[in-house]
Formats: structure tokens, sequence, C-alpha cells
């Protein structure tokens, strides 16, 4: 990375030109996303990357739980109300090929929040109140996994883990693809690209190992395809979400049109980590909300 001052002087500058404005707002149109925001409405560079370590922090924490750690204290603190973490616990994995990919996974997030952090300095938020054990629960009725009077702990048994996992990881890639076109530093849109092919890296092993879960059992299948249809319920950019296949077809790389992976707005986001289809600020699995200034979804 480059010195402090061009780190401070790139992150806290807005970034974006009327014509850029105009020239994102055109391609959100072009995707259904709705009408082009003004200058004054385009988020910055730091808004954006905050953004993305809320999120990070998010994944780090799961992960790391599921594996038998945490993030340290000195990566938590920052702007912002420091919430604590409720949940989570390691998993009795059962596949050390599963148990050593969320290893890997864990330290790859640990280190997302890591360069986040740096890449922000002083303009960083801190951790915000991230619920591992009554969200899943709400999500996993949401979607039809359980009744209205059970519970669902991402951490009880590898099955249940990967269910979650498939969860954090699609959405994952989704926002840092939907994030890209306001990122105006090339340092910053640079860094996002790498992070984006990580997440799609995490998917595409948890795709890929659910699906041989659903080899055994073809119920797994059907869960699989709950949790896409509730995505794409809350999240109001339509239908593009998609799930693994099922016995007889395959479909472990969910692409658009071109072959590509599509992106979803930060409010698109934001509706489906607050588990809800309405404009909000808090809810699932931020039960207080993110800190920075992106922290309201989408309604209709």
């Amino acid at each position: 990375m480059a010195g402090n001052d061009f780190i401070s002087n790139a992150v806290h500058r807005s970034g974006e030109t009327a014509q850029d404005t105009q020239r994102l707002g055109e391609m959100v149109d072009a995707a259904g996303g709705g009408p082009a925001p003004s200058p004054s409405e385009a988020p910055s560079d730091a808004s954006i990357l905050n953004f993305a370590l809320n999120l990070e922090y998010l994944e780090a924490e799961f992960y790391l739980r599921a594996t038998g750690s945490a993030l340290p204290d000195e990566l938590t603190t920052g702007t912002g109300t420091r919430g604590e973490v409720s949940g989570g616990k390691p998993v009795p994995f059962q596949n050390p090929v599963v148990r050593k990919f969320a290893q890997e996974i864990a330290s790859d997030e640990k280190q997302h929040v890591t360069f986040l952090r740096g890449a922000l300095g002083s303009a960083a938020v801190s951790r915000p109140a991230i619920s591992l054990d009554q969200s899943f629960t709400a999500a996993a009725r949401a979607a039809g996994l359980i009744g209205e009077a059970d519970t669902f702990d991402p951490y009880e048994n590898e099955l249940n883990f990967l269910f979650a996992a498939y969860l954090f990881e699609d959405v994952g890639v989704t926002a840092f693809k939907g994030a890209a076109p306001f990122i105006a530093n090339k340092t910053y849109l640079d860094a996002a690209a790498g992070l984006l092919a990580t997440e799609a890296y995490h998917a595409g092993i948890v795709r890929l190992s659910l699906y041989n879960q659903g080899v055994i059992d073809e119920a797994v299948f059907g869960a699989v395809q709950k949790i896409s249809d509730v995505r794409n319920a809350v999240d109001h950019v339509g239908d593009d979400d998609q799930s693994i296949g099922d016995a007889d077809t395959l479909n472990l790389i969910p692409t658009d049109g071109n072959g590509g992976a599509f992106g979803r707005t930060p409010q698109h986001i934001l509706n489906i980590v607050y588990l809800t289809p309405e404009r909000a600020t808090q809810g699932g699995f931020y039960p207080a909300g993110l800190n920075g200034d992106l922290v309201e979804s989408a309604g209709d």
C-alpha cells in the first residue's frame, strides 16, 4: 500500500464527478436498479469500504468461531458503537476436508478485516453487534427449513454449518460486485476485485460441498433452493439468485446472461442481512444495525 497521507486522502475523497455518477446511474438503470443517483447521493470510497468491513466482521466471526477462535479485540475497535457477538462455537466437523477449508476461509476473512481496517485507518468503523444465534433461527424459519417453534444452530453439525456458509458466501460475492461501480480510487477498486475473487472461491467451495451432500441426501438440494428463494424474496433485485441445482442438473457457478456474477447494491445486501424486504436500519445478523454511512436497506 502507499503512504498514510495517500491512503487518507484517497479514502476520504468522494471521488465521483457528475459525469461518473451519470455513467454509474445509467449502469444501475440498465440493471433494473432504479434511477440514477445525484452526485451528492453517491457513496464515498470510505463509505463503501466501511460497508465491506461490516460484512467482513460478520463473516470473520462466523468462521473463526466455527473453528475455535474469534477476532482479537484490537481488530474490533473504531468509530461507531462497538458491539458484542452472540452465539458461535466450534463445529464438530466429521469431514476433514470441510474442517480444513473452514479454517482456511476463517484465516482469509480475518485478513480481509485486517486489510480493510489498515486501508481505512482512523476512519475504520468498529465491529457492530452481531447475532450468530437468533438470526440463523429466523433465517431458517423464513426459508421453511424448520418449524416456527424450532431453532436452528449453524454450529450443531457440519451440514448446518454449510447451509449457513452458503447464505453468507453467495451474498459476499454479490456485495463486492455491486459495490465495484461506486469505487472511484483505482487502488481500492483493484483491492475490491481481489476480495471479490476470494469470496467467489469460497462460495464455489461451499456450493460444491453442498452438492456432494445432496448426492448423498437429495433433501439437501431442496433446502439450498429454499435459502436461495428467501434471498430472492427480500433483496428487491429479482430472481437472479441461483441454487446449486439438483440430482440431474449441476449449477455450481451462478452467472448472468453474460456468464458473469451478478451484483447487489449495499441497500439490497442489507435487506438480506437484516432479514427483511422492508426499509430498515437494523435486524437479523445486525440487531443494532451497521456502523458507518450505509445502514438503510431498500424498501418498496
